[in-house]
């Protein structure tokens, strides 16, 4: 393979975002297809590198950029079936991205700035993705999460943004601080960066700390990619523009923990206690999530925590030793989340509000936004888990792995014994992943029909009223291409195609199972019929708490409608929330994140502000003190000399005769 190729998937990105911030100011017009065409040329060109690939090569090349004393640095690509799949994957999603971003933003004076941190994201990813050497990776690592604060922060008008972009720079720097410590570490024992080097030590038992290595990584993914108790940044990431939390959800930053901890599982399988700290991880950050979702009313905020919980599924599969089933769950995933989003941009833009409950209120929003509407609900019923779509196959993957994990015969392929895997870790996962499953079905359900089959919602599309009616639209307002613009509408439908079809790649045991460690993706009989059950039931009670919700209020009359640019209706107004029926007592702490964010501002923020306002205190009062007197005294003294400096022989010389007097009596007294 000619080598250039890899090398330019990142640097193309890369380029272009210079590109459009050298010439944006003074040439906007050359922003978008700046924005566009290198981007795509990189997706061509990763595929191009996955089909030269194969499903059984791999390529290693690199070059020493400086010595170190120790390990040394290099400058490293390592492909495989791993990064060849999701580099393919971040190509597609960034593009969409790319794409729907030049009508989702049409009218931002800002978009040159933001389009080039959209490629310089994505060419961050690829770097991690086609490293081969940590410290390098750690670059591109980096450079997303200085990417992510401007993304989110992009509308930083707004205060919101602002808190968001603060917040998430914050919590993943805290995990991204042990992070550090544990590459030094691994490298420092492994006695080398490369991460084929690193895996070859782990493979012989030469790593002196494995399990605090793997604990001292594990930070840094809980903080990247979003699982308990370093997640609470990513719900409030959704104050950033819609197309950004595509493409942080679906193919970069949440995404590249989860890959770091597929690269290097050996290193994991080493420490049963890793992985069971990672089983519970992903164990509490999937329920929760599940639980939060079912009590939110933003829309995007459901998305959030939905990825929040599928990323714990992926964790939770490498926590039972099967990088494949959490890598296959990974691109699946990353094909219908960003669907999701990029469809509840369209409807966001339509119904000119975020809150789920407020859209139930718009006449005929379904008729407005078919494409939508109905690529949506492709993307919910893959979220769901049923079949034929892709995220029924994947997730099943992540249960066959936890059922093979709890019988103690784990999914390894080769990266180590099953016995690595303790047991507990397999029946925590497996046990918490049904759960999940249950609850995944019934909010996603909820958001559906709360949102379009709303009584006004599922009404036909709106028309212009009789003069005087209290609610008129504008005569345009159901023409659907006015609120779906062509670059809005035809992404969707790029990623409804993986999201579709992706999953049936895993029962072609010559492909994607080759391209990956070459084991079995097919589904287990009895964990899919209990998945698929549960999905069933959860939608199933949805429908039932949606219909009982419906009955409890009546039909909203025309004269309650509130036109849309007045903003959404009024807490009174609107319907009552399925959410609440099925949680109970729980909706309240669900509604709130369970309080995590609270606990973090009693234990570390106030502390931190108290803390500041005593350094403060002790700098103004004392400090500033000490200063403000050494300056008064030297001020004093300057005025005694300047005192005594009169000018006058008489007052100089009476002085020097006072002076000569009073020795003379100090004299005479002491002989």
């Amino acid at each position: 393979m000619n080598l250039a190729l890899p090398v330019l998937v990142p640097v193309l990105p890369a380029l272009g975002a210079a590109a459009i911030l050298a010439t944006g100011r003074r040439a906007p017009g050359f922003a978008r297809p700046l924005a566009i065409l290198p981007v795509a040329v990189s997706a061509v060109l990763a595929l191009v590198v996955a089909v030269q690939l194969g499903t059984d090569g791999t390529l290693d090349a690199s070059t020493r950029l400086a010595p170190t004393g120790g390990p040394g640095i290099f400058l490293s690509v390592h492909l495989d079936g791993y990064s060849s799949l999701i580099s393919v994957l971040v190509g597609l999603v960034a593009t969409c991205v790319q794409v729907y971003s030049t009508a989702y933003l049409k009218e931002d004076p800002r978009y040159p700035s933001y389009a080039a941190l959209v490629s310089l994201f994505t060419a961050a990813m690829f770097l991690v993705v086609y490293s081969g050497d940590l410290i390098i990776l750690l670059v591109g690592w980096e450079v997303m999460g200085i990417c992510s604060y401007f993304l989110i922060g992009h509308h930083w008008e707004s205060a919101d943004a602002r808190s968001a972009s603060l917040k998430a720079f914050l919590v993943t720097k805290l995990g991204d601080v042990p992070f550090l410590f544990g590459i030094f570490l691994l490298g420092a024992d492994a006695g080398t960066f490369r991460i084929d080097g690193v895996l070859a030590a782990a493979g012989e038992g030469r790593l002196g700390h494995p399990t605090l290595t793997a604990l001292l990584l594990l930070a840094g993914v809980a903080g990247k990619s979003a699982q308990f108790p370093l997640h609470t940044w990513l719900p409030d990431a959704m104050a950033g523009p819609t197309p950004v939390s595509a493409l942080i959800h679906a193919a970069t930053m949440v995404a590249a923990g989860i890959y770091l901890v597929a690269r290097l599982l050996p290193v994991f399988l080493l420490s049963g206690a890793a992985l069971m700290v990672l089983a519970v991880m992903a164990a509490v950050t999937m329920v929760g999530s599940a639980l939060c979702a079912l009590a939110q009313d933003d829309l995007k905020r459901v998305l959030a925590y939905s990825t929040v919980g599928q990323l714990g599924y992926m964790a939770g599969a490498l926590a039972c030793g099967d990088r494949e089933a959490a890598v296959f769950h990974l691109v699946s995933h990353g094909a219908f989340k960003a669907l999701l989003f990029l469809a509840a941009g369209v409807v966001i833009h339509a119904a000119h509000t975020n809150s789920v409950t407020a859209m139930s209120r718009i006449p005929g929003l379904r008729h407005r936004v078919p494409d939508a509407y109905w690529t949506m609900g492709i993307a919910l019923v893959a979220l769901v888990g049923l079949p034929p779509f892709s995220g029924f196959f994947s997730k099943e993957a992540v249960f066959t792995a936890a059922e093979h994990a709890a019988d103690g015969d784990a999914l390894t392929n080769g990266l180590g014994p099953a016995s690595a895997v303790p047991a507990a870790a397999g029946w925590t996962v497996l046990v918490c992943a049904a759960l999940t499953a249950l609850l995944t079905a019934a909010y996603a359900t909820r958001m559906w029909l709360v949102a379009f089959h709303g009584r006004a919602a599922e009404g036909p599309a709106p028309v212009t009223p009789e003069p005087g009616a209290p609610y008129s639209p504008e005569p345009d307002e159901a023409d659907p291409t006015r609120d779906e613009p062509p670059a809005m509408r035809w992404p969707l439908w790029v990623l409804a195609v993986p999201t579709m079809g992706f999953g049936l790649a895993g029962l072609r045991g010559d492909w994607l199972p080759a391209l990956l460690d070459g084991g079995s993706l097919r589904p287990s009989t009895t964990t899919a019929v209990i998945a698929t059950g549960l999905a069933l039931a959860g939608i199933l009670i949805a429908y039932a708490a949606w219909r009982t919700a419906a009955a409890r209020r009546p039909a909203p009359a025309a004269a309650d409608r509130v036109p849309e640019k007045a903003g959404p209706p009024a807490i009174e107004q609107l319907p009552a929330d399925p959410g609440r029926l099925l949680l109970g007592p729980l909706y309240g702490p669900a509604q709130q994140g369970f309080g995590v964010d609270r606990l973090y501002s009693a234990v570390f923020v106030r502390p931190t502000a108290a803390a500041a306002r005593l350094v403060r205190f002790l700098d103004r009062e004392v400090i500033e003190t000490y200063v403000r007197g050494a300056g008064t005294g030297a001020n004093l003294l300057g005025w005694l000399v300047r005192r005594t400096q009169t000018g006058n022989a008489q007052t100089y010389l009476s002085a020097l005769l006072a002076g000569a007097v009073l020795l003379a009596v100090l004299v005479a007294v002491g002989s």
